[in-house]
């Protein structure tokens, strides 16, 4: 198993001490699709996966889910977050075993998930809808300094459900000067590009695990289209994401690296716990 580059107290200490002062932001990789992003002394986390729920749920199936990289923390002791997302009802987006730790550690978190998703969502995590809050393809919701936009995402197409709402999203998060861009699970679909050029994205954190038929599981942006969406939507830095976690559905960032260079985008590849700081 991958070592993480940063874990539990190394980086909980981190995480409550590393500041970029009062105009940057700190973000840091946290597994799959999990990132936390420090703005002055707020936190956001995106769609976290911090458990083993899915390795025990198929550890005796035709498809296990065989971690690659150590857990990086204990979602408990995230005790500092104000809001929190899920971009889809997919466990590793959407799992109780983070969310329910999480949300115990704060009482007024808030939690944010696709509109189409409330009753799924409050199912799984077995509290009332009304502790969750949904928001749609074109909303958006202000908690704290953050403030999130809600976009489209193709996981593999852009479902919607019998009242027109996106089932898969993507959020814009703006705070302070800077705007980031988290895709969730993703493919390029019409209107992507001209739908995020609406801002200046100073960061995009997209997967580049692919989509491969014989994994059985809905796919991704490979290396070199996350590379290219970047570039095409003017994103100042980009981060790949959703890899290293389960050794079937991941891929080596070397295909989105060599794009990138390519077409001079520029990129960071963290490691699981790792961080970049922009000021």
């Amino acid at each position: 198993m991958k070592q993480a580059a940063r874990a539990n107290a190394e980086l909980l200490n981190e995480m409550k001490t590393l500041s970029a002062g009062p105009d940057g932001f700190v973000v840091w990789w946290l597994g799959q699709s999990g990132f936390l992003i420090r703005y002055q002394d707020e936190y956001l986390l995106f769609d976290p996966y911090l458990s083993d729920s899915l390795t025990k749920k198929y550890a005796e199936t035709d498809k296990p889910h065989v971690r690659m990289t150590q857990q990086v923390i204990d979602p408990a002791a995230l005790d500092f977050v104000s809001i929190v997302t899920s971009s889809h009802n997919h466990t590793d987006h959407l799992d109780a075993e983070t969310l329910l730790p999480l949300m115990h550690a704060n009482s007024e978190l808030t939690v944010l998930v696709p509109a189409a998703n409330v009753e799924f969502a409050a199912n799984r995590l077995d509290v009332p809808p009304q502790r969750l809050f949904g928001i749609d393809a074109g909303e958006s919701h202000t908690s704290g300094k953050f403030t999130l936009h809600a976009v489209p995402a193709a996981h593999e197409t852009v479902e919607r459900d019998e009242e027109g709402r996106c089932r898969f999203l993507g959020y814009v998060a703006q705070f302070g000067k800077w705007t980031v861009y988290h895709s969730g699970d993703t493919m390029l679909f019409d209107d992507m590009v001209p739908t995020l050029r609406q801002w200046s994205i100073d960061l995009a954190m997209l997967p580049i695990n692919g989509r491969a038929p014989e994994r059985r599981v809905a796919g991704n942006l490979w290396g070199r289209e996350a590379a290219r969406l970047a570039h095409d939507i003017g994103a100042k830095l980009v981060i790949p994401c959703h890899y290293d976690m389960f050794e079937f559905n991941t891929a080596s960032p070397d295909e989105f690296v060599a794009a990138c260079r390519e077409w001079q985008q520029p990129f960071a590849v963290l490691g699981n716990g790792g961080h970049w700081t922009i000021d």
